[in-house]
């Protein structure tokens, strides 16, 4: 009888040990799922805010965006110089006509408004770059040798 509960008490522990294990990495699986989601979805609405609502495309003299529009300008900030072609590229396969337009573009007014817009778009095409030599100097560091005392 003791054996049973004993083989049992094992048999759950396994069950648990993998339920355990298998909730963790549904749990990250629907974490980065969740923040890839939230990033598609802020990226375009911080360009429309700072573009539509906050008038930086008056101001510059340019028209206001549509949905589509703003979110392939969203993209197109955000994206590295391939995503930058392949956006281009997109745009100029659907309406050639559109890259031959012209506007009248002019500085904007320097108000508090179109600062904001101007920091907002900003923010949303900054991405951090990678440091090419980091590594090389901390391995140069780690092989000099130390003073003698």
């Amino acid at each position: 009888m003791a054996g049973r509960a004993a083989k049992r008490h094992g048999v759950a522990r396994v069950v648990s040990l993998v339920l355990g294990v298998g909730a963790l990495v549904t749990g990250g699986i629907a974490m980065v799922v969740g923040l890839f989601v939230l990033v598609l979805l802020i990226g375009p609405l911080v360009f429309w805010l700072a573009w539509n609502q906050l008038g930086l495309a008056e101001s510059v003299g340019l028209p206001e965006l549509g949905f589509w529009a703003t979110v392939l300008a969203a993209l197109f900030l955000g994206a590295g110089w391939f995503g930058k072609v392949v956006i281009t590229a997109a745009v100029f396969l659907m309406d050639p006509t559109w890259l031959s337009a012209s506007a009248t573009v002019h500085w904007p007014e320097p108000t508090l408004r179109n600062l904001l817009a101007i920091a907002l778009l900003a923010m949303l095409a900054a991405r951090p770059h990678a440091r090419h030599d980091g590594g090389a100097k901390q391995r140069e560091r780690k092989r000099e040798p130390k003073p003698v005392r």
